[in-house]
């Protein structure tokens, strides 16, 4: 439907006789259609995706069991490719995106060759225009239109719960980079079009335009706003702004909220609608996010090494499970209250049921004040942590390959502390067979050498290590010579118990993806359901489906009111049922 959407077949054939079979006094002569069209297949597909996942996990441990066969069955699209300019991609993610490009060169091509050949002298003339200022208004319009499929992949790659990445066996870590190559392509699309309509509007000499809210059109200051917010959040995230400046880039980001909300406004909820579905998923996923963030878990103990680096013990339910090199995103009010930052998880779920653990190096201002909190002569007993996660791969494969070369600099090895374990596990308790595997380390001086020690867990080693085949090389880069210093020990601090704090759980229980399907399809029918009863017994009365008289920001608004509604029922009761099971499960422990 995306490519066919500048064609004429489809304005002048398709669209006409879906808005005749789905015109109703429920949803208006436009909106069924585009809901039809756009909307549902997106939101139909991420449902099934979750069922798909469930599927998936309840197979993964037969699939272990088996040895090499397993796998995703998209795994030899997963290989991984280096492409200069655009580093390491997979054959799906270089596909995608491939096809993301053809899709907006396509429509905005079709569009002009659609809309050009109607612009004559004498059309020009009619309106009272050159026949370059009518071509520029066209170009504009359309620049705006192509930017809204844009748009409509923009959510997508930062949904970190995402059923869509996780069915096509891709990582929201590893599809980041794509929102940031989608959002670099919008904002130059609207910015183009915004741009050519300033300069439309003054050649023609319509500067007032600029102050139009139409009451039931298109509101050109909603769009400027926008515009603006956009800006200000697209300067912030070049690389050398966002390195040196990440909290300014951090703020800045959530003027995502404005963008979005006004143009909404600018374009109406009809035309909203073909860009919803990332949007409403990504809504989805940040508000249990925000659910998750208000519990306190509980920190068991710390293991400080003399590399300003320590490794922190949270206590987690036996349910909660992830798989080797997935990531969390930590906040520690006592360093900073709005400051989350994300870690490679080092534990393994099969190896340690009880703890979660990971490795924070003492590089920038945040983890250097954690390290200082905890390696002083008299360290904090108590440390208060939220966390948002796991996030990670929906399995992993380790097992049909006879050797694994793991290459890591400095606190890069983290990744590698969890495979290492999750393969003990294998070997020990699964009694499977398992790869070689060659850790080659490089640290930049003796000291960091002791992050070697981090591979075991802090219960201690198994008695089945010796039989792993683990070959471990670790290179020292800035010293010229061994030094002779006496070797620091790695120093344990335990933490105090605090009855408000809880074992980390998942955010929706042991069936998170059932429940994740669940929530998607009965927030988007309640959605439905309000905003029918709204139109069909209060705007319709009032518009009659003529689109003229009701205000279209006011039915934008309420859409807007109505489907957090349905995403606030459906969540809050999915989070809350799921915190009372694991609350008793916990007492029964």
């Amino acid at each position: 439907m995306w490519v066919m959407m500048p064609t004429n077949a489809y304005r002048q054939t398709w669209l006409p006789e879906l808005r005749s079979q789905t015109a109703s006094t429920y949803f208006g002569t436009t909106q069924g259609a585009t809901y039809l069209v756009f909307t549902f297949p997106v939101v139909f597909i991420a449902a099934l995706g979750c069922l798909y996942l469930h599927l998936g996990n309840q197979s993964r441990f037969n699939n272990l069991t088996k040895g090499s066969n397993g796998g995703h069955r998209l795994g030899k699209y997963q290989r991984p490719l280096i492409i200069k300019g655009l580093g390491i991609v997979s054959g799906i993610e270089l596909a995608f995106f491939l096809m993301f490009i053809a899709l907006l060169l396509w429509n905005f091509a079709a569009y002009l060759q659609l809309s050009f050949p109607k612009i004559t002298p004498n059309s020009a003339a009619q309106s009272g225009e050159k026949v370059w200022e009518a071509k520029l208004d066209a170009a504009a319009l359309r620049l705006g239109l192509v930017g809204n499929i844009g748009l409509s992949f923009l959510f997508f790659p930062v949904t970190r719960g995402s059923s869509v990445l996780g069915v096509l066996g891709l990582t929201w870590e590893a599809s980041v980079k794509y929102h940031i190559w989608v959002g670099h392509i919008v904002m130059t699309l609207f910015t183009a079009h915004g741009l050519c309509y300033l300069i439309y509007w003054s050649v023609t000499h319509q500067f007032s335009q600029m102050l139009e809210w139409d009451n039931t059109g298109i509101s050109n200051v909603a769009g400027e706003i926008s515009l603006a917010a956009g800006l200000l959040l697209w300067a912030t995230t070049f690389p050398r702004i966002r390195r040196n400046m990440f909290e300014l880039f951090f703020y800045t980001h959530h003027l995502y909220i404005l963008f979005v909300f006004f143009f909404v406004l600018h374009v109406g909820i009809s035309y909203t609608c073909i860009m919803l579905p990332g949007f409403f998923l990504f809504m989805i996923d940040r508000y249990l996010r925000f659910l998750q963030s208000r519990r306190r878990v509980r920190l068991i103990s710390a293991r400080v090494l003399p590399c300003e680096t320590v490794e922190l013990n949270v206590s987690k339910c036996k349910g909660l499970r992830y798989a080797p090199t997935s990531i969390m995103f930590m906040n520690v009010p006592s360093i900073s209250k709005l400051q989350w930052h994300p870690f490679t998880i080092s534990s393994s779920s099969n190896l340690e049921s009880d703890t979660l653990s990971v490795i924070i190096k003492g590089e920038g201002s945040w983890s250097k004040e954690l390290y200082r909190l905890l390696a002083s002569p008299s360290p904090v007993d108590r440390l208060h942590v939220s966390i948002e996660g796991p996030y990670g791969p929906a399995s992993t494969d380790f097992l049909r390959h006879d050797l694994l070369v793991l290459v890591s600099g400095g606190s890069g090895v983290t990744p590698f502390i969890s495979i290492i374990r999750e393969l003990i596990y294998t070997r020990k308790t699964l009694k499977c067979k398992t790869p070689e595997v060659v850790l080659i380390s490089a640290f930049k001086n003796s000291t960091d050498l002791t992050m070697l020690d981090l591979i075991l867990p802090i219960s201690g080693p198994p008695s089945e290590l010796s039989d792993l085949g683990l070959k471990i090389e670790a290179y020292v880069t800035r010293e010229k010579q061994p030094t002779m210093q006496e070797k620091k020990t790695i120093r344990t601090v335990s933490f105090k118990p605090n009855p408000s704090d809880a074992p980390l759980t998942p955010i929706l229980g042991r069936n998170s993806w059932l429940w994740l399907g669940a929530i998607m399809s009965s927030s988007f029918i309640i959605y439905l359901i309000l905003i029918g009863v709204l139109t069909r017994f209060y705007i319709y009365p009032i518009d009659r489906n003529t689109n003229t008289v009701y205000s279209s920001s006011s039915r934008a608004v309420l859409h807007i009111l109505f489907l957090c509604i349905g995403i606030l029922i459906t969540a809050t009761s999915a989070f809350l049922w799921n915190k009372s099971k694991n609350a008793n499960e916990n007492i029964q422990i």
